[in-house]
């Protein structure tokens, strides 16, 4: 049984330490095919968001034609556009110096 253990524990050993291995920095090429696919996946999730809007105004509208056949005014609460982007949010968040309170004469 203790030689089934030992074998165990060096198998998992020499397996954890190809987790240890550094990688090497990826070339020119793979670096520029990232960025592709990232700019194509960022397209591709924009036209989806826009997709998805198009298909949810449909249906709104569905249910207002729906409810004004039945006699019920329907008001649509109105909604906020999303927040820009993190890239703008350090700009508008910059601190504030602040000043100092004038100091108590005794």
């Amino acid at each position: 049984m203790k030689p089934s253990k030992f074998a165990l524990i060096l198998a998992l050993t020499v397996a954890s330490a190809g987790a240890w291995a550094k990688l090497p920095p990826p070339s020119e090429e793979a670096k520029a095919k990232a960025e592709e696919a990232k700019a194509k996946a960022a397209e591709t999730a924009k036209l989806e968001a826009e997709q998805l809007a198009n298909a949810q105004n449909r249906v709104a509208e569905a249910f207002i034609k729906q409810q004004k056949a039945n006699g019920i005014t329907v008001k649509p609460t109105p909604i906020a556009p999303p927040a820009p982007p993190a890239a703008a949010a350090p700009a508008a968040a910059a601190p504030v110096a602040a000043t100092p309170a004038p100091a108590a004469n005794k």
